[in-house]
């Protein structure tokens, strides 16, 4: 049997595409290119209008596969599942990429398993091999301490998940042509064991942490829990998100949904404020994508200095206390 092709798992939220669906488009270019296939998007989704499909389009996709249905309004695992291998089946695609949320965390293993392929979960890098076009997957192992590599060659399609905001999308071009088709799947695959009663928002702090335009970071240069009380007081002023290196968090100074890093999420803010922040590769690999970082530490041959846009070197006691007032006078004023 002859598989080709990459394709990409596009979500929705009542009918609007999210982000993380332009993110993995980025990387099945890359991958599509190199292999000289077409790059599919694959969305259900419930009356979703075709000029939102056509985003997909202009993203970098060569066609969008579309399953409209009533089932589809709320995501519920067992239609999913069911539909996207009914359309692996009929296609045979040769990589199949999904974005680590909690959608593609939920179908790409159930869908792998029925495929019997291999998965690699959280990837932060994707590849093809030259000479046996395998899919290669990078991802952080032992604690964030590692990148492990890993292949599947005996199987197809080669799937993955991707961590979200490990890199920023493609500029979209309104003037990209594709097409969209429209696919009809078997009644028996739109049933579902579950059903979705009520939808309850998070409303802890670290909730928004990976779609915060602003984010103040503290790290081990805060000594204790009690100075770093000053980085969460500093992203309340800037109505920001609260981040962390692993020390903090390893210390119970912070929860562990604020970890920025390898082994914690990957941030792509506005804006990065970082003050006892080292730059360990490990929390590099977590604002890779951020588009403006601010670093404050008092070493300077701290690693952070090498990709700050703005560099503050002092000591983060004598800096934070006076951004704290100045943006509490700023307020009053």
């Amino acid at each position: 049997m002859e598989y080709k092709g990459v394709w990409i798992l596009g979500e929705q939220n009542k009918g609007i595409i999210q982000t993380v669906s332009y993110e993995l488009l980025k990387r099945g270019k890359f991958l599509s290119e190199k292999l000289g296939v077409d790059l599919v998007a694959v969305v259900l989704g419930y009356q979703i209008s075709p000029k939102e499909l056509n985003k997909l389009i202009h993203y970098g996709a060569n066609r969008v596969i579309y399953v409209n249905d009533q089932i589809f309004q709320n995501f519920l695992p067992d239609p999913y599942i069911n539909s996207i291998m009914e359309l692996i089946n009929k296609y045979n695609p040769e990589i199949m990429l999904a974005s680590a949320t909690s959608t593609g965390r939920t179908v790409a293993p159930a869908v792998a398993v029925k495929c019997h392929a291999g998965l690699t979960a959280d990837c932060t890098g994707l590849d093809i091999e030259e000479g046996s076009n395998n899919l290669i997957q990078t991802r952080p192992a032992i604690g964030g301490n590692i990148l492990a590599t890993i292949k599947s060659p005996n199987h197809r399609p080669q799937m993955a998940t991707v961590r979200p905001h490990s890199n920023q999308p493609l500029e979209p071009n309104p003037g990209n042509v594709g097409e969209v088709i429209y696919e009809k799947v078997k009644e028996k695959n739109l049933k579902s064991r579950t059903n979705q009663i009520a939808f309850i928002e998070m409303k802890d702090e670290s909730a928004n942490i990976q779609d915060a335009e602003i984010i103040v970071a503290g790290g081990k240069g805060c000594k204790t829990e009690e100075s770093f009380k000053m980085v969460r007081e500093l992203a309340h002023q800037l109505n920001g998100a609260v981040g962390a290196s692993r020390e903090p968090v390893d210390l119970g100074w912070v929860k562990y949904p604020h970890q920025v890093g390898l082994s914690g999420k990957t941030v792509s803010p506005n804006m990065y404020v970082c003050a006892g922040i080292s730059g360990a590769v490990q929390h590099l690999a977590g604002i890779k994508t951020a588009h403006n970082i601010v670093a404050i530490n008092n070493d300077p041959n701290a690693q952070i200095f090498q990709v700050a846009d703005i560099s503050v070197q002092a000591d983060l006691f004598d800096v934070l206390p006076i951004l704290i007032d100045k943006l509490k006078d700023r307020k009053v004023g």
